[in-house]
C-alpha cells in the first residue's frame, strides 16, 4: 500500500495537467466560468455512483464521516466561488500566484497537528514546489495593483484550499474514500445555486457543443482527478501528496499548452516548470518507511472500508 498514493497521486497529475490545458477552450467560446462550474459539479455524479457500486453501496453516515466529507467539499467549492469574485475585482495575475500557495497551509497543518514527516529528498521537493507554484500565473512588467476586496478574497481562497487537502487527509482516517467523494459531490451541488445566481445571463451563452458539451468532456477530467486525488491523500502523506500534485498539474499544463499553442513561455514559467519538475522527482524519490509514515498510511487504510479491487 506505501506506494499507492504515488500511482493516484500521478493519475491525479495527469488528468488535471490535461484539464488545465483545455479548461480555457470553454470560457474561449462565451462559456461563463461560473455555469462551466455547474457542469463540473454534474460530472462529479458518474465517478461517485461507480464507486459507490463498486464498493457494494457502502455510504457511511455517522457524524463525523458526513461532517468531514462535506467540509471537504464545501471548501472546495466555496473556494471556487469566492475566486469567481475576486477575479471580477483584481488581477489575475496576482490572484492566481497567491492561491497556488495553498500546500504552504496543508504542509503547516499536517507537519504540527498530524506529525507528519518526510526524509531530505522530501523536505527538498516540497521547498522546490512550493518555489513554483507562483511562477506558473506570475506575469512581469505589469502595473501595481492597490490592495483591495479582491486580496482579502485570495488570501481566503489560499486558507480555504489549503484547509481542504489537509481535512481530506483527516477524513480518510475516519470514512471511506468512497463515502469522502461522495460527500465531495454532494457539496459541489449543494452549491450550483450559487453558481447560477453569480451568472451573467443577459449575455449570449452557447447552449449546444461549444458550451454545456464541450465543458462537459473537459470537466469530466478534472472529477477523475479529484477521485484519485481521494485515493492519494489515503494512502500518502499530505504534507507529500498536496505539493507534489498542485506542482506537477501545472507542470503538465505549461507542457501541453506550449505544444498546443507553439508558444514561447515566458522566463519566470520556464523556471516554474524546471523547479516543479525537480520537484516532483525528489518527492517521487523519497524512500517510504519510518514510524510516522507507517501509522498515518495503516491509519488511512484501517479504519475505513477498503479500496474496491
Amino acid at each position: 500500500m506505501q506506494r499507492h498514493w504515488l500511482t493516484y497521486a500521478l493519475v491525479t497529475t495527469l488528468f488535471w495537467g490535461a484539464w488545465g490545458a483545455l479548461t480555457g477552450f470553454s470560457s474561449e467560446r462565451g462559456f461563463p466560468d461560473t455555469l462551466i462550474y455547474v457542469v463540473w459539479a454534474l460530472t462529479m455524479i458518474p465517478p461517485a455512483l461507480l464507486v459507490l457500486a463498486r464498493a457494494g453501496w457502502k455510504l457511511q453516515r455517522d457524524p463525523r464521516a458526513v461532517g468531514l466529507g462535506l467540509a471537504v467539499g464545501l471548501l472546495g467549492a466555496g473556494g471556487q466561488m469566492l475566486l469567481f469574485r475576486a477575479v471580477e475585482s483584481g488581477p489575475a495575475y496576482l490572484i492566481f500566484p497567491i492561491v497556488s500557495l495553498s500546500p504552504a497551509v496543508t504542509i503547516a497543518l499536517s507537519f504540527g497537528l498530524l506529525r507528519e514527516r518526510t526524509g531530505r529528498l522530501g523536505v527538498a521537493g516540497i521547498v522546490l514546489a512550493l518555489c513554483s507554484l507562483p511562477l506558473f500565473d506570475f506575469q512581469t512588467g505589469q502595473q501595481g495593483q492597490p490592495l483591495g476586496l479582491w486580496f482579502v478574497l485570495a488570501l481566503v481562497v489560499m486558507l480555504a484550499w489549503g484547509l481542504q487537502a489537509y481535512f481530506l487527509k483527516t477524513a480518510n482516517n475516519a470514512a471511506s474514500a468512497e463515502s469522502i467523494f461522495f460527500y465531495m459531490t454532494l457539496s459541489a451541488l449543494l452549491c450550483v445555486p450559487v453558481a447560477l445566481w453569480m451568472t451573467d445571463f443577459s449575455r449570449p451563452i452557447p447552449w449546444g457543443w461549444d458550451g454545456p458539451g464541450l465543458a462537459a468532456v473537459i470537466q469530466v477530467l478534472n472529477a477523475i482527478g479529484a477521485l484519485t486525488l481521494v485515493y492519494a491523500f489515503r494512502y500518502g502523506k499530505a504534507l507529500v501528496v498536496s505539493p507534489m500534485v498542485n506542482a506537477g498539474a501545472p507542470l503538465l499544463t505549461a507542457l501541453l499548452s506550449m505544444a498546443l499553442s507553439g508558444a514561447t513561455p515566458s522566463g519566470t514559467k520556464l523556471v516554474g516548470v524546471g523547479l516543479a519538475l525537480l520537484a516532483a522527482l525528489l518527492l517521487a524519490l523519497q524512500p517510504e518507511g519510518g514510524p510516522a509514515a507507517s501509522s498515518d498510511s495503516s491509519a488511512g487504510a484501517n479504519a475505513a472500508d477498503k479500496e474496491p479491487a
